[in-house]
């Protein structure tokens, strides 16, 4: 049975919330905003072949992603 959008967006609220945890909303979406830029040009340099912008070895948002797999691991 397919997810409604309505409740798509409530999951995604709530993680969004529980996340935040006790930082004011304001500047959690700084830390979102930021979030979203990278990934969005990292998504864009690894589709385009001249893309404006470099991105460095070891700076995409799937790198980011890799890091914090390692660090969680390292915790363990």
């Amino acid at each position: 049975m397919p997810i409604k959008k309505s409740e798509l967006y409530s999951s995604l609220w709530a993680s969004c919330d529980e996340l935040r945890g006790s930082m004011d909303a304001s500047q959690y979406k700084d830390y979102v905003l930021v979030l979203l830029f990278v990934k969005y040009v990292s998504d864009k340099a690894a589709s385009q072949k001249n893309y404006l912008l470099d991105v460095p070895k070891g700076g995409s948002f799937a790198d980011m992603v890799a890091l914090k797999g390692i660090r969680k691991l390292a915790r363990e």
